[in-house]
């Protein structure tokens, strides 16, 4: 390998370690917005420069896998911006059937899917002109371009009306959290499909081995995603927002093992992953419930105490157990909060 190929071949190395790291940021932060926190610009920047950076890194591997050369700068100028038009040129040219069932899954829902086709035509329109929208009012340009937030809104109520239950949550303080957690969930599980459709052509070595060693430390673990495993990856603690964010937890201690047993006002129940007859919501695999004075309930997670209801998380000072990272993030866990009240 000449010296001129092998700096070509770090330099891709290092692009598709950027997209990856991009696009991970960018669903943590997407898992980020909440009633606290309305900061879309964030996640959109870093969904749209990844996204951008992985599809141009892709086609550079399959490129040269086809041709032993990679693509000259014109090729890949004339592409522009435009994630839609990305996917196409991925699709119409380097993508193959690895000739298993999920490819047809894969194929049809690249092609076909409302959803992804609206979200990735938002975040290009990010990309490509609407980050300097406000600028753009300002200063009265002529042409003065769509607001990705506006439509991100619009993209989040049509999901959002479409579910009378989840709708109905916005009108309680105690569920209003669990809205953001769902339409988060939707869209993450869209790019999830997304990523993983696209990484799986690398891992099921489609486009050659040389993109299944570049990546393998990147989105190797992205083609492993299928059904069950969408939407249950909490992005969040690779963020600063999180991590910076002091966890409201408490730890549990011999005092209130002994509380527990000898105080007829706090009622109790294990509850074991094993034997529950539902869709279990946590990363443990059990977890004990506390009902205490029949009014304020708690959990306890892996020797540590949430919040379960708003009234014991104003009482106690606690985070529930899905802001602290201990709830698989497409899961509700409302139905806990009931068994704990009936106990």
């Amino acid at each position: 390998m000449s010296q001129k190929d092998i700096l070509k071949h770090f330099a891709l190395l290092e692009e598709v370690e950027i997209s990856s790291k991009l696009i991970v940021l960018g669903f943590g932060e997407l898992q980020n917005i909440s009633l606290n926190n309305n900061f879309h610009f964030l996640p959109f920047q870093l969904l749209s420069q990844g996204f951008e950076r992985f599809m141009k890194s892709y086609i550079c591997l399959a490129y040269h896998n086809e041709n032993s050369e990679y693509p000259t700068f014109k090729y890949l100028k004339n592409l522009g911006h435009d994630l839609e038009s990305l996917l196409k040129e991925i699709i119409d040219n380097y993508y193959f059937d690895f000739k298993r069932p999920q490819y047809n899954n894969d194929i049809e829902f690249l092609k076909n899917d409302e959803d992804l086709k609206e979200l990735l035509f938002i975040i290009s329109e990010f990309g490509k002109k609407s980050r300097y929208y406000n600028f753009d009012l300002i200063t009265e340009n002529k042409v003065i371009p769509l607001n990705a937030k506006e439509l991100w809104t619009e993209f989040e109520n049509k999901h959002l009306f479409r579910d009378e239950k989840l709708l109905s949550k916005l009108s309680s303080r105690e569920t209003e959290h669990e809205v953001f957690y769902k339409l988060n969930s939707i869209i993450i599980i869209i790019f999830e499909r997304f990523i993983s459709a696209l990484s799986r052509q690398i891992i099921f070595n489609c486009i050659g081995e040389k993109a299944k060693q570049i990546s393998s430390t990147s989105f190797y673990d992205f083609g492993l995603l299928y059904e069950k495993d969408f939407g249950n990856r909490d992005y969040r603690k690779n963020t600063t927002r999180y991590k910076e964010t002091p966890k409201q937890v408490y730890k549990r201690t011999l005092e209130d093992d002994l509380e527990r047993k000898i105080n007829p006002n706090i009622k109790y129940k294990k509850i074991l992953k094993s034997e529950f007859d539902g869709d279990w919501p946590f990363y443990a695999d059990e977890v004990v419930i506390e009902c205490r004075d029949k009014h304020w309930c708690v959990i306890e997670i892996d020797g540590h105490y949430y919040a379960l209801n708003g009234s014991a998380k104003g009482r106690y000072k606690l985070d529930n157990p899905q802001d602290a990272g201990m709830v698989l993030m497409d899961k509700n866990f409302g139905g806990f909060i009931k068994m704990a009240l009936e106990l």
